[in-house]
C-alpha cells in the first residue's frame, strides 16, 4: 500500500515537473536571445508611401449574438489608418438576436463614410467560427486578412505596423499582443491577465526567436491568405480552429511573425462561468488538435527541438489530471508518510513547493517586466494563480478526457460584457465535485498542520482555496440568474396608460 502510493505520488510529481522545468526553460531561451530580440525591434519594416502599392486587406470580423460590443468594434475598425480604396470589412454574423439589427444599420452609417463594408449572414452555423471565417475568405477580396474577435478594439496603427512583414515572401502570419480593458476589475481579471501575458510575453516571444512554432490566437492577428488556403484551410474538426491552422500552416512551411509592441486591448470575462466556459473550450480544442496533428508532427522533418516543443506546446492541458489527482493523494501521503524524518521532508514537501512555485514565479516575473511592470506585481497575483488553476482542474480534467474521445462539438462562445451588464451569460453545472474537493482538501490542511508537514500545509491550503473559490462563485452565479429568471416570469408585464 505504502509503496503503492509512493509510486503514484512521485510518478505524478514527475509529470508536473516537467511542465513545469519546461516553463523554466522558456524563460532561458528568452534570456539567451535577449540581444536578438531587441535587434528584432529596431529593423522593422514599414508600407510603401504610394498606397497603390500596399496590398489589398479584408479585416473579417466573426459575430454571434455580439449586441453589447459590435457596434464598438465596428467604430474601431473604421478608426484604422490604411488607404480605403485597399481596405475592405467583412462582417461575419452568424446571430440569432437583435445583433442583425444593430450591426446592419451601423455598416449603412459607415458605409456612407466611404468605408467598404460586406455584410454576411447565415443561418446554417456549420463550422461556428471556424466555418463563418471559411466563408468569408472565399469571397474576400483581399490578400491579407485580418480578424478581430468582437470583444477587441483594434488601434488605428494596427495594418500599418503588421502589413509591411508580408513583403518578405516566407511569412505566412503575424501575430499582435493581446491587451487587458479591465486587468483590475477584480482577483479572477487580474489572474486571467497574469495568465495571457504569460502566454504572450514569454511562450510566444521564446518560440518566436527561437524559430519553434507558435500559433495564431484566434484574433488579434493577420494571415496571408494564401498561406490558409495552401495549408488546407479553415476546418473545423477541432475547437481550436486557430491552432490547428497554424501547425498545419507552418508544417507546409510558412513563417510566423510575432510583434509583441503591437498591442489589441479585449475584454476579459469577469464571471468565473463564462471564464471556465473559454478554457473548457480551449483545453479540450488544443487535445483534439494534438491527436489530429500530434504524430504528422513528430513525423515532420522538423529539429528535435521544434518536436519537443510542440509536444508541450500541444499537451499543456494533461497537468489538470495530475492536478486532481494530486490533491487526492496529498492526503494520504501525509499520513502515511511521517514528517519526523527529514528524508521524507525532503522527498515529499520540498519538490512540492519548489516544484510548483519556482518556475512560475520566473515564467510570470519575466511577463511581468516585459511589459514594464514590476516583478512584485506577478508575485502578489501568483498564488491566486495557482488557486484558480487547481480549482478549476475538475472541469478542465473533463474538456481533456472530451478531447481525447471526441473530435469537434458545439463552440460555446464566451459572452462578452461591453457597455452592458447581464445581457450575455455562460451556462454552467452546479459545482458539486470542486465542493467534494474543497471539503477534502481542508481536511488535507488540517492534517497536513497536525502532522508537521509544514511545507506541503501551504499547498493544500491553495487547493482548499481554489476549490472553494471556483464552487462558491459558480454557485452564487447560477443561484442569482436563477432568481432574476423567476422574477422576470412572475412580474406581471408594464402597459403604458
Amino acid at each position: 500500500m505504502l509503496h503503492a502510493l509512493c509510486v503514484a505520488y512521485f510518478v505524478v510529481l514527475f509529470a508536473l515537473a516537467m511542465y513545469g522545468l519546461h516553463r523554466s526553460h522558456l524563460v532561458l531561451t528568452i534570456l539567451r536571445h535577449r540581444k536578438r530580440l531587441l535587434r528584432s525591434k529596431e529593423a522593422l519594416p514599414v508600407l510603401p508611401a504610394d498606397p497603390r502599392e500596399c496590398p489589398f486587406v479584408t479585416v473579417q470580423l466573426p459575430l454571434y449574438n455580439e449586441a453589447t460590443v459590435a457596434t464598438r468594434l465596428l467604430d474601431h475598425v473604421a478608426s484604422i489608418e490604411y488607404p480605403r480604396e485597399r481596405l475592405e470589412i467583412q462582417v461575419l454574423d452568424d446571430s440569432t438576436d437583435e445583433t442583425r439589427a444593430l450591426v446592419r444599420a451601423h455598416i449603412e452609417r459607415l458605409r456612407l463614410t466611404g468605408l467598404d463594408v460586406v455584410y454576411l449572414h447565415r443561418t446554417d452555423r456549420t463550422g461556428y467560427k471556424a466555418g463563418a471565417l471559411d466563408a468569408g475568405l472565399k469571397v474576400a477580396k483581399g490578400e491579407l486578412v485580418a480578424i478581430f474577435d468582437a470583444d477587441f478594439l483594434p488601434q488605428p496603427d494596427f495594418l500599418r505596423a503588421l502589413v509591411p512583414h508580408f513583403q518578405e515572401p516566407s511569412v505566412g502570419m503575424v501575430q499582435a499582443r493581446w491587451g487587458h480593458l479591465n486587468r483590475d476589475g477584480s482577483l479572477l481579471t487580474k489572474t486571467q491577465a497574469l495568465m495571457l501575458d504569460g502566454h504572450h510575453l514569454v511562450e510566444n516571444r521564446a518560440r518566436a526567436v527561437s524559430g519553434w512554432l507558435f500559433n495564431f490566437s484566434g484574433t488579434g492577428g493577420m494571415w496571408r491568405r494564401v498561406a490558409i488556403e495552401t495549408a488546407g484551410g479553415w476546418q473545423h474538426d477541432t475547437l481550436t480552429e486557430d491552432l490547428d491552422l497554424s501547425y498545419r500552416a507552418q508544417l507546409a512551411g510558412w513563417r510566423f511573425v510575432y510583434r509583441e509592441d503591437v498591442v489589441t486591448p479585449a475584454e476579459l470575462p469577469e464571471d468565473i462561468s463564462a471564464f471556465r466556459a473559454q478554457q473548457f473550450r480551449w483545453a479540450k480544442g488544443t487535445v483534439q488538435t494534438a491527436r489530429k496533428l500530434m504524430g504528422r508532427v513528430m513525423r515532420s522533418k522538423l529539429s528535435w527541438s521544434q518536436r519537443a516543443e510542440a509536444f508541450f506546446h500541444l499537451t499543456p492541458h494533461f497537468a489538470y489530471p495530475f492536478m486532481v489527482v494530486l490533491s487526492l493523494l496529498l492526503l494520504p501521503a501525509l499520513l502515511l508518510m511521517p514528517a519526523t524524518d527529514a528524508i521524507t521532508m525532503l522527498a515529499i514537501d520540498l519538490p512540492l513547493c519548489v516544484g510548483t512555485t519556482g518556475s512560475l514565479a520566473a515564467f510570470y516575473a519575466m511577463a511581468e517586466l516585459a511589459q514594464g511592470r514590476r516583478r512584485r506585481d506577478a508575485l502578489r497575483v501568483l498564488p491566486a494563480l495557482l488557486a484558480i488553476g487547481a480549482g478549476l482542474a475538475p472541469h478542465l480534467t473533463r474538456a481533456v478526457w472530451e478531447g481525447l474521445s471526441s473530435m469537434a462539438g458545439e463552440f460555446i462562445r464566451t459572452p462578452k460584457k461591453g457597455v452592458e451588464t447581464g445581457r450575455y451569460h455562460a451556462r454552467a453545472d452546479l459545482p458539486l465535485i470542486e465542493t467534494g474537493l474543497g471539503f477534502y482538501s481542508f481536511a488535507t490542511t488540517v492534517v497536513a498542520f497536525e502532522t508537521g508537514h509544514w511545507f506541503a500545509a501551504p499547498f493544500a491550503f491553495l487547493f482548499t482555496f481554489g476549490y472553494g473559490y471556483v464552487a462558491y462563485h459558480v454557485a452564487s452565479e447560477q443561484m442569482t440568474r436563477r432568481r432574476a429568471l423567476v422574477e422576470r416570469v412572475e412580474s406581471p408585464a408594464v402597459t403604458d396608460i
